[in-house]
């Protein structure tokens, strides 16, 4: 039951999209003249995900009580774990140092081995600060009304560039312009998320941007985040090839139907799926780039 209870903590699921993320930024690296180290890839991927579980589980011990007040849903909520299987929170927490320290761990060998560069490792650990500190002390940015924030600039800039890095030692500013538009739609998903869980979250003084805003100003934010990211996208056009941006636009449709939807009903799903099919379109789109060499 502990080690079902820490797995599910985990969150496979989330596990799983990072694995994808992963995949983009390397994807992204190759295309711009990477070569293929797939032994860095596999080690800067278990790492990554080592370190990634460890902020999920830091994320279910800080938020107990608010999961347990909360209507979960497959994107929202927390995993339950704790709470179902009546484990103590400290479980999540403990598991967390250890996901964190044998994730580190491999990471320094990596480097000392030479299969992860120092910029790798610069960004992997800038990238578990900022995961400890979305939901634990002292900043706890979610608590605070920086997690949307947070959470997107990890999730859709940090993670990629860490991927990137791991085939790419030589750091280009424009791969992070590339990451850009993904951060832009995690931060529009986070909207959602966070919505779902504000009266819970308002009930244990969890203060996220859904807590402190009013729904029109909301939905008015989603709407300039929304649009902002195709006009991103639009200028600039000549990072990306065109397969890459021809694909976002089939995404637009999601987001419209997430605008309509957002605030009126609990799930965060249309956003999630927005999300989800950029994120696989441009895989897609990159990764015919790369094969068509």
């Amino acid at each position: 039951m502990l080690v079902y209870g820490i797995i599910k903590m985990s969150r496979p699921a989330q596990l799983l999209a990072i694995i994808l993320v992963y995949l983009y930024g390397s994807i992204v690296a190759w295309v711009n003249n990477a070569n293929i180290d797939l032994n860095a890839f596999f080690l800067g991927l278990l790492v990554v995900l080592l370190v990634s579980a460890s902020i999920h589980l830091t994320n279910e011990y800080a938020d107990f009580e608010t999961d347990a007040l909360t209507q979960r849903t497959l994107f929202s909520g927390g995993s339950g774990a704790l709470q179902d299987l009546g484990l103590n929170p400290r479980v999540a927490l403990v598991s967390a140092w250890w996901a964190l320290l044998i994730g580190s761990i491999l990471a320094v060998i990596g480097f000392i081995f030479g299969l992860l560069n120092s910029m790798a490792l610069g960004v992997l650990f800038l990238g578990a600060f900022l995961g400890w500190m979305y939901s634990l002390r002292p900043l706890a940015l979610a608590w605070h009304g920086w997690g949307e924030l947070d959470n997107a600039l990890l999730g859709g800039v940090v993670l990629p560039l860490y991927a990137y890095l791991v085939q790419n030692s030589e750091f280009d500013p424009r791969a992070i312009l590339i990451f850009i538009p993904f951060g832009m739609l995690v931060f529009v998903n986070l909207l959602a998320t966070t919505w779902a869980d504000r009266e819970a979250d308002q009930a244990v003084g969890k203060f996220t941007l859904a807590t402190r805003w009013n729904t029109s100003r909301f939905m008015w934010i989603y709407l300039a985040v929304a649009a902002g990211t195709f006009t991103y996208l639009g200028i600039f056009n000549q990072l990306f090839p065109p397969p890459a941006g021809i694909a976002s636009l089939l995404v637009i449709p999601l987001l419209v139907w997430g605008f309509f939807w957002y605030t009126r009903k609990h799930s965060p799903f249309p956003t999630v799926a927005a999300m989800a099919v950029y994120l696989l379109l441009q895989i897609t789109a990159w990764g015919s780039v790369l094969l068509g060499r």
